[in-house]
């Protein structure tokens, strides 16, 4: 994910890493802070692999500073990344939204489609935080509110997403 967040990022715009690591941060929220001694080796593993580069530039107030931009080996290795997504990044909501984040840079509307596809199925398997046995619980079974509560806020969440996978895998296919 964290990788994914990078490429993306930098196929926006070129940064400098404290700029990255804020906007990553403000993807990412509280869920999954991104902490330098995460972020930098990320860096390093992308540019030694040449999906990156850095160059210096003068600071404006104190020292120099590295900016990063995406190479073109970048850019197919964060379009790879968003056509085939781990199945991780579909079940996962931390990390669809960072999938969902940078979607837009894969430019084949089929290959989006397929991609919220694979999202829409995970999402209409019926599933629970809570089972009895193998069968997931409903909202409207338990006893516990704060379980219940649980509940009805993901059953709300997923409706709202059902929706719009709906409406923009339609629009996606014309």
């Amino acid at each position: 994910m964290l990788e994914l967040a990078i490429l993306g990022f930098l196929c926006d715009t070129p940064l400098h890493g404290y700029e990255l690591r804020k906007r990553i941060a403000a993807l990412t929220g509280h869920v999954k802070p991104v902490a330098e001694s995460t972020l930098y080796p990320a860096i390093k593993r992308l540019e030694k692999a040449d999906l990156l580069a850095r160059a210096t530039e003068p600071g404006s107030v104190a020292a120099p500073r590295h900016v990063l931009t995406l190479t073109e080996d970048g850019r197919r290795e964060l379009r790879r990344r968003l056509a085939e997504p781990d199945p991780r990044d579909i079940s996962d909501e931390n990390r669809w939204f960072t999938v969902l984040a940078f979607l837009r840079h894969l430019d084949d509307a089929a290959a989006q489609s397929a991609v919220l596809r694979r999202r829409l199925a995970f999402l209409e398997e019926p599933a629970s935080f809570f089972y009895d046995g193998d069968r997931p619980l409903p909202a409207e079974e338990l006893d516990d509110p704060f379980r219940r509560g649980i509940l009805t806020i993901a059953r709300a969440t997923s409706q709202a997403e059902l929706t719009w996978l709906r409406e923009t895998i339609a629009s996606l296919d014309g």
